[in-house]
């Protein structure tokens, strides 16, 4: 066996460690708490913002639906990102997560609404709730 180790395997001093496991925590509770933000929302307004032609049930459905989008992709995020991570580097992989999530929040922030573009604001949101769970998935794995 080697003795030299990869920099994902390197022992942590106990500090490191701490700032590790804070900075790990801050991301999942900010990842978290967009969830719960955006499952309020879709309850509360996006079946006006991007759903408004259909009856407001069906609204309101569709828009939990692409609520639950972000989990149906978790699952390809990690197994995409625990293949990719035992080849290039899980540190680099985390980073990219934790960008990916970000940039798909802001973007959601900034969607236009049905209104504005017609279908095309439903599709941007899909695939960008489909960009947040792969990220939220690939940071598990």
């Amino acid at each position: 066996m080697s003795s030299t180790s990869s920099p994902d395997r390197a022992v942590s001093s106990p500090a490191t460690l701490r700032k590790v496991v804070a900075a790990s925590m801050i991301g999942t509770t900010i990842e978290w708490y967009d969830f719960f933000l955006y499952g309020t929302a879709a309850a509360l307004v996006f079946n006006r913002l991007f759903f408004p032609a259909s009856e407001p049930l069906v609204g309101t459905m569709l828009a939990f639906g692409t609520y639950a989008l972000g989990f149906v992709a978790r699952p390809l995020g990690g197994i995409v990102f625990g293949h990719f991570g035992d080849r290039i580097g899980r540190k680099r992989l985390l980073m990219l997560s934790l960008v990916m999530m970000g940039a798909a929040t802001v973007l959601i922030g900034c969607l236009p609404t049905h209104d504005q573009v017609g279908v095309w604001a439903p599709v941007m949101l899909i695939a960008l709730r489909l960009i947040q769970g792969f990220a939220v998935g690939g940071e598990w794995g």
